[in-house]
Order: structure tokens, then sequence, then C-alpha cells
């Protein structure tokens, strides 16, 4: 269908610029009957030799040419792809670790990329080189997408961004469509001297252009950086790991209501049962429960026939798994995946919305058993949590997560692991964040009745607890440097120089290493 109309739709346009030209020149142009229309090409684009849809004008000497390549390929993310569509990723990326991750916008970039080094090598100097620019779902400027694709179109392509427009929000009028978050990305094998960054206030709002010297894949001003998904931090910080995963069917969790008949009919069951936390239940304030038999005796647990009718249910789910480490946990139905239980701990939720300004952050303690949805910082401080919880760290966080559909999806090997702590903060200034993460603790323990959903709600957001969060933030500025940092983007270029100096000798150090493994 959209084959037939675009040819349509181009003779509407082409008549209407011929009426302007028979008003502005006083006559009258006419092109029927139509004999003549654009190339245009029903097929899958991705199996097809772009080159061979040029047909040849009279007066070219040589193999005719694009000088632009332009589009808004489909907007699929790897979940909603079909087998068709993953061949077509599995062949634009021979050999690229991880391209199953990519969205399928990607594939468009590669063989624009393709395309344009083959004319750049070989079409004359002096004539001009083609040049690309798509309107793409904005996932492959965020999360471990950046470092798959851009790597390989900047290192084997040789790519640079000349254009960018950050994230918007972006709808056509076609019956029942929905907006997506876009970004659009002109991009060449030639390095354009004037570069422009087009940033909005808002996802609806108008640009505002930006004049730069060069931009790196996540859409700010600076020198290309891949960061690699690192199961360690680059800063002297304390190791994030994830909470326990049940693997139990459900029958070692509890809600509220299955809880107290449990303990109305077995209240020996009491010592073993235990608040249990996701990031939904975290953020909410949602109450749920579950059996945490880690240490309990043989001849106590006998004593509790319900517990032990629930134990049977995972056992029997875990049994019957595809998966041959569930098969195996079948032989102590009582343990979660994990057994951990830390005396105290920051609790990070893996998802949460784009519409708080700060990711509700939170410390736990051993009588609380997060899930494997909450990110946890065995034994935080205040110190980890003022710097988590401000603005310069959510900064990071909203150009360097992954998403989940818009939300924030906070990953410990992306974006925790990679994140530029300050460089040497003083005694006193720490004291000063710490001092500034108690108030903001202070502030939300005034508001008992209240869920982290709630306090953090743009819309309903304490002044109080706002107030505490200004002083937050400027503490941890301070940490960084001492000028005040006027804007999101000013942070996160200060953020990705901070990142490239801490960097620069872990991959020399790489470097050597697998030379003398040589």
């Amino acid at each position: 269908f959209a084959s037939q109309i675009a040819p349509v739709a181009m003779w509407l346009m082409d008549h209407q610029m011929n009426e302007q030209a028979s008003i502005n020149f006083g006559e009258y142009y006419k092109r029927i009957p139509l004999k003549k229309s654009a190339t245009i090409v029903h097929g899958n684009a991705l199996r097809t030799d772009w080159q061979s849809l040029i047909e040849p004008m009279p007066w070219e000497k040589e193999q005719p040419r694009y000088h632009y390549i332009l589009g808004n390929p489909p907007f699929i993310g790897k979940t909603w792809q079909n087998d068709e569509q993953r061949m077509d990723i599995e062949n634009i990326f021979q050999g690229v670790n991880s391209a199953g991750l990519l969205d399928y916008v990607s594939c468009w970039y590669i063989k624009a990329a393709e395309y344009m080094l083959k004319d750049y090598s070989t079409v004359e100097k002096s004539l001009p080189k083609t040049q690309t620019a798509f309107v793409s779902t904005n996932s492959i400027t965020q999360g471990e997408q950046v470092g798959i694709l851009w790597n390989e179109l900047i290192n084997k392509y040789k790519i640079k961004i000349n254009f960018a427009h950050k994230t918007f929000s972006w709808s056509n009028e076609a019956k029942g469509n929905a907006g997506v978050h876009v970004v659009i990305i002109g991009f060449a094998c030639i390095d354009n001297p004037e570069k422009s960054i087009f940033e909005y206030n808002n996802l609806k709002s108008e640009p505002h252009q930006l004049r730069v010297s060069k931009i790196n894949p996540y859409l700010v001003e600076g020198n290309n950086i891949f960061l690699k998904r690192r199961g360690e931090p680059i800063c002297n910080v304390p190791k994030i790991g994830k909470g326990n995963q049940p693997t139990d069917g459900g029958f070692l969790l509890l809600s509220k209501e299955e809880m107290e008949e449990l303990i109305s009919k077995e209240p020996q069951a009491i010592p073993y049962i235990k608040k249990f936390l996701g990031g939904q239940e975290f953020i909410q304030g949602i109450e749920r429960f579950c059996l945490w038999l880690v240490d309990i005796n043989p001849t106590t647990l006998r004593k509790l026939p319900r517990v032990l009718e629930r134990l049977e249910g995972v056992k029997k789910m875990r049994e019957v798994s595809s998966d041959p480490k569930t098969r195996e946990m079948a032989k102590t139905p009582w343990l979660f995946r994990e057994s951990d239980n830390f005396e105290s701990f920051v609790a990070i939720p893996e998802v949460s919305s784009e519409r708080r300004n700060y990711i509700p952050i939170g410390f736990l303690n051993k009588d609380t058993i997060p899930s494997n949805k909450l990110q946890i910082l065995p034994n935080g401080t205040l110190w980890h949590f003022g710097v988590l919880m401000s603005e310069m760290h959510m900064a990071w966080t909203k150009y360097t997560c992954g998403r989940l559909e818009s939300r924030f999806q906070y990953s410990a090997g992306i974006v925790y692991n990679n994140f530029p702590w300050p460089e040497n903060p003083t005694a006193k200034q720490k004291e000063t964040v710490d001092k500034a993460a108690q108030a903001v603790v202070d502030a939300r323990a005034s508001f008992p009745n209240s869920s982290l959903a709630d306090l953090y709600d743009p819309n309903t957001m304490p002044p109080a607890l706002i107030k505490a969060h200004n002083a937050l933030d400027k503490a941890v500025d301070l940490c960084y440097r001492s000028q005040p940092f006027i804007n999101e983007t000013k942070r996160i270029e200060f953020l990705f120089e901070l990142y490239d100096k801490y960097t620069a000798g872990l991959f020399v150090k790489e470097k050597k290493k697998l030379k003398k493994q040589k």
C-alpha cells in the first residue's frame, strides 16, 4: 500500500509545484498524461542492492550515485522482531558480538555506512560525498546498544556524526498511531566542520540548536565513547549486585493476606517470614512477604506442615523446568536461587518511570529480602546513597541506561560500574554530602504514609523533599568541581570527560595484558 501511495503523493507534489511555477512565471506547466515517476521498489530494503535502484540520467558519464539518503526505518526492538527480521540482523551484522540485542533500525545504519564508505573511497575527491540521516528509535543511543552498533560504525566504517536531534516524541497522522521516542542522526564518512545538536526542553517542545565541534554516540559533545558492560566498577566503590531470585512458582512468596492466614494456622512459622521487595513493591509501598528458610532446623521444618505443602509445590515446579539449573534446585526447594541477606544495603529499583527527576533509592536491612528486581549495594553508606541520589548520577543514568519502553532500566554492568564518581573529594566535602543525604532520608520519614511513588511524582513531591534534594545536588556538584553546572548537558559532558580520564589507564593495562598472554 505504501509503495503504491508513494508515486501518487509525489505526482501530487509535482502538480502543486507546477501550479506555483505557473503563478510565478505566467506560463502553464502540465505533465499530463503521467508518464514518469520516481523509482519506488516494494521489497526488503536490507536484501536489496541500493545502488541498483538508481537509473542513470542521459548526461551522466559515470555510474549514478546518491547524494543523500534519508528515511525512518521500522521501529522494532529485539523483543518484537519476527524470524525474518532476526535473520536480517544476523546477515547484516555478521561476526558482531551481541548483535541480537540491537533494534531493527540498526541494520539501515550499517547498510548506509557500507554504501557511503564505498562511495567515499571510489568517487572523485572533488565531487560531494553521500550523506545519510535517519529518524530512529532512541534506544540505539542508550545502554548496551551503543557499544555494539556505534563501535562497528565508527571503527569499521569510519562514520562521523554531523548533526543530531536528541530524544523527542514523534507521531504521524495515521489512525491509531502511537507516539514513540525518537532521535534523528545525520552521519557520513566525511567530517563536517560545522556540527549541530538539537536539544529539547521536553519531549514535545521545539528544539534549540547548539553548535559543537564533535558529537559522540550518546549525542553529546565530546570524544567517541562506547561504554562496555563491566563486572567491576571503574572507581573504588562497593561492588553492586542483584537481589534474590525465588524461581519458586510463587510458593515461597506471600501476599499480606496469605501471610496472615499462614501465621494464624501455623504461628511457629513467624520467625521464617520476612518482608520481600522487588522494584515495584519498593517504589509503590506494596506489602509482600516470603518464606526465608535458609538456616531452618530440619526438625523445626517437619513441624510446619503448611510450609511443607508450599515446598512440595516449589519442588514440582522446579523438577519440570527446561532449565538444568532449576531442575537441580528441586533438591533444595526451601532455598531461593540466591540466599543473600545483608545487615544493611542501599536498594536501587531495576525499572523506574522516566517522569521522575530522581530514581527512588533507599536503605533496607536484613529484615527485608530484596528480589532480583532490585540492585543492591551491600553496606552502602550515606556517601554512596547521596551520590547515587544526585542530579549528577541521574544525568549519567538518563544517557547511559537501557530502557524498558520509555522507563529507566538501571544496570550494574553499564550504568553503575561505568559511573565516574568524584575524583578527589575532601573529608569535609564528603561530610557535607553525608549530612545532605541524611536530610533527604529525614524528609522522606516525615511522610510515613506516603510511598516513594508519591514522594517522587513530579506533581506531588513535597517542598521539604525538593529542598533537601537541592541541597544534596549542590553538595555532590562541589565534589566534582567548584563551578556550578548550568544544565544537564554540561553535567554529562563533564562526566564523559571524567570517564575518559579514568578509563584511559584501564585500556592501556588491558592491551599490555593481552600482549603478555600472546
